[in-house]
């Protein structure tokens, strides 16, 4: 099957606007650095770029769809009390992309209520859009994808992205003791710290993804990727993500726990074997 018989006006509007979106974040790569850091934050890094791409975004979904909610990273909450909800994260690996690090992407996702129905990412540098839409599949550049038949966890991948928390470190370090057992349990870890990851899950390549520091526009577009690739995708420890009335959701931490069915309950057993020794 190819993308060509998945088309839609959500489908198509998203892979239109992530392959202009992609020109300018290559316009800006390599050539600038941070501008600030976001409230006194320093894993939360702005760039020119987030700016200058959240603004075409935002601009190209109120041209479109004006009747429809946006929350965009940069932008904030534009409410239109629609029971659609663009979520977009104009640059996802924003330290990567200040860096002159490769592994970011531009993400744009859609809510219907509190259910992702449509979504899209691009990773410019790797030449990878993976595109979904409710009940019609995952396609990675034009070709449909799964999340990977191994049964095994010691015998996959697993990606983990990770922030620490300087203004708490107890949260780091029990958040270490989990992230060692499960690296104990899978055969190597993978780290790139952007929607890569969530791609690669898609993909096959990778067996899971997990992250418990990120924002709804870091999730909503992955979340129905690698689910409509077969995959589950639920918060870290196990649990829907809750997107229910998400223009109130936007300083809310969110987490996930993304991977094949076999293999994501093989990695909830290591996360509650662990929580329940302490």
């Amino acid at each position: 099957m190819i993308l060509q018989h998945m088309k839609s006006t959500y489908t198509d509007f998203i892979m239109q606007t992530l392959h202009e979106a992609s020109k300018i974040a290559f316009h800006y790569f390599g050539k600038i650095g941070i501008i600030q850091t976001k409230e006194n934050d320093n894993n939360q890094v702005l760039t020119q770029a987030d700016i200058e791409i959240g603004k075409f975004i935002v601009g190209r979904i109120q041209k479109t769809f004006p009747e429809h909610n946006i929350i965009d990273e940069e932008a904030g909450i534009i409410d239109k009390k629609s029971e659609f909800t663009w979520v977009v994260d104009p640059i996802d690996g924003t330290s990567n992309f200040a860096a002159g690090d490769p592994a970011y992407g531009i993400m744009i996702g859609l809510l219907k209520e509190h259910v992702p129905i449509a979504g899209g990412v691009i990773v410019p540098s790797f030449k990878e859009l993976a595109i979904a839409e409710k009940g019609r599949g995952a396609f990675v550049n034009e070709k449909q994808v799964r999340v990977t038949k191994e049964s095994k966890l010691l015998s996959s991948l697993v990606a983990y992205a990770i922030d620490g928390h300087q203004e708490n470190p107890e949260i780091t370090e029990e958040e270490c003791k989990i992230l060692a057992r499960i690296v104990l349990g899978i055969r190597n870890l993978r780290a790139s710290g952007s929607v890569l990851n969530g791609i690669y899950v898609a993909k096959g390549i990778y067996g899971g993804y997990l992250n418990r520091t990120a924002k709804i526009w870091d999730a909503v577009a992955e979340n129905i990727i690698i689910e409509e690739a077969g995959g589950v995708y639920t918060d870290f420890f196990g649990k829907p993500v809750d997107y229910s009335r998400p223009l109130t959701r936007a300083k809310q931490n969110f987490t996930w726990c993304a991977a094949s069915p076999t293999l994501h309950k093989q990695l909830q057993n290591i996360i509650h074997a662990k929580i329940q020794e302490t």
